[in-house]
């Protein structure tokens, strides 16, 4: 469910693997392109084209599918979930590779066995319909809310995936989940108000530091939360990277100078990596930041502690969104001012 960038590079592998798939769109222009050309796929390798069947909207076949795989942007995946729960087959699971806390929301169409957690560690975008470009290699981790294992039922799903990168499998999907929550909320936020790629947004310092402030807003909340948290293969420790109170106030020590570091390196290892938020926006699509740092600031508020820094940063998204801001280091560079005062 999905054709956008990682729901075309997932579709494209799992295609090329001799998996029946069938994709399905509700964006005319997509689908058109799909229709016509396949899906092209460039970033790592030859660049290819792939054949792939292409449906706008569910198709009425009656037929049964053993996965559904959520690969919508966040604002559109309960939609995804209820068109699609019906053609789910007995003992079948959907599977959400959505940045952010959706497994909750899909469970709750489809009862919690049904729902499987895939975070996404790798990175995709789509420059124009039907094109799909590979931005960072990397895998899934899947896992379910309630920690019990996926067992050996879902080992075709674990094989299917192993096609696109390496997968591994958890008892702490919240924890996991967290984790990446923290890292988008900095990551993909920071890049939509950018409006650039990350490699060019990370080496400015300012930028390190609303990152670190967002990554720890998110750390405090995910601790009221009751949630252990874990590092996601490949990514940031974000009971390492989230800064105490001396590092917040501190005009520079080794501990900052480190993390500094560490976010230098996620720049470059991700530097082609533009936001799936911002591609949004771009086409005239909802923006996923209410599920991204709107779901910090709300539960934030529900356990009477502060966010300010997501909180502007949401704000600042929506109004980019509206069309009343313009992405750009500027803008950036106003929302550091306006969020002030920071250390080094």
């Amino acid at each position: 469910m999905g054709c956008g960038a990682i729901g075309g590079v997932v579709t494209a592998s799992l295609v090329e693997t001799g998996h029946e798939v069938v994709a399905v769109t509700t964006n005319e222009g997509i689908h058109a392109a799909l229709a016509d050309r396949g899906l092209k796929i460039v970033g790592e390798g030859a660049p290819r084209q792939v054949r792939a069947r292409v449906a706008l909207g569910v198709p009425s076949t009656g037929e049964r599918f053993d996965y559904v795989i959520l690969a919508t942007q966040p604002p559109q995946v309960e939609e995804a979930a209820r068109m699609a729960s019906p053609f789910l087959a007995e003992g079948g699971a959907m599977v959400c590779l959505q940045n952010g806390l959706c497994e909750e929301r899909v469970a709750k169409i489809v009862g919690d066995d049904r729902v499987i957690g895939g975070i996404v560690a790798w990175g995709a975008t789509m420059p124009e319909p039907g094109l799909y470009e590979r931005t960072a290699a990397g895998g899934f981790t899947l896992g379910r809310l309630d920690g019990r294992a996926l067992g050996p039922s879902h080992d075709a799903l674990v094989r299917a995936l192993e096609t696109i990168g390496p997968v591994e499998t958890t008892d702490n999907l919240r924890g996991k989940r967290w984790s990446k929550l923290a890292i988008n909320c900095a990551i993909s936020s920071l890049g939509t108000i950018g409006g650039d790629r990350l490699g060019t947004l990370m080496p400015h310092r300012f930028v390190r530091r609303l990152a670190l402030e967002i990554m720890t807003e998110v750390t405090q909340v995910a601790r009221k939360e009751s949630v252990r948290l874990e590092k996601v293969s490949g990514t940031i420790d974000l009971s390492w990277i989230a800064l105490d109170e001396a590092e917040r106030a501190a005009a520079g020590s080794p501990s900052l100078i480190a993390k500094h570091g560490l976010l230098l390196a996620v720049g470059f290892r991700y530097r082609r990596m533009k936001s799936s938020m911002l591609s949004a926006i771009e086409r005239g699509r909802i923006p996923a930041v209410d599920f991204l740092n709107g779901e910090v600031v709300t539960r934030a508020r529900a356990h009477e502690i502060a966010a300010p820094v997501n909180e502007r940063v949401l704000d600042t998204v929506w109004s980019i969104a509206h069309g009343k801001s313009k992405p750009g280091i500027p803008l950036l560079k106003e929302l550091y001012e306006a969020t002030g005062p920071h250390g080094a």
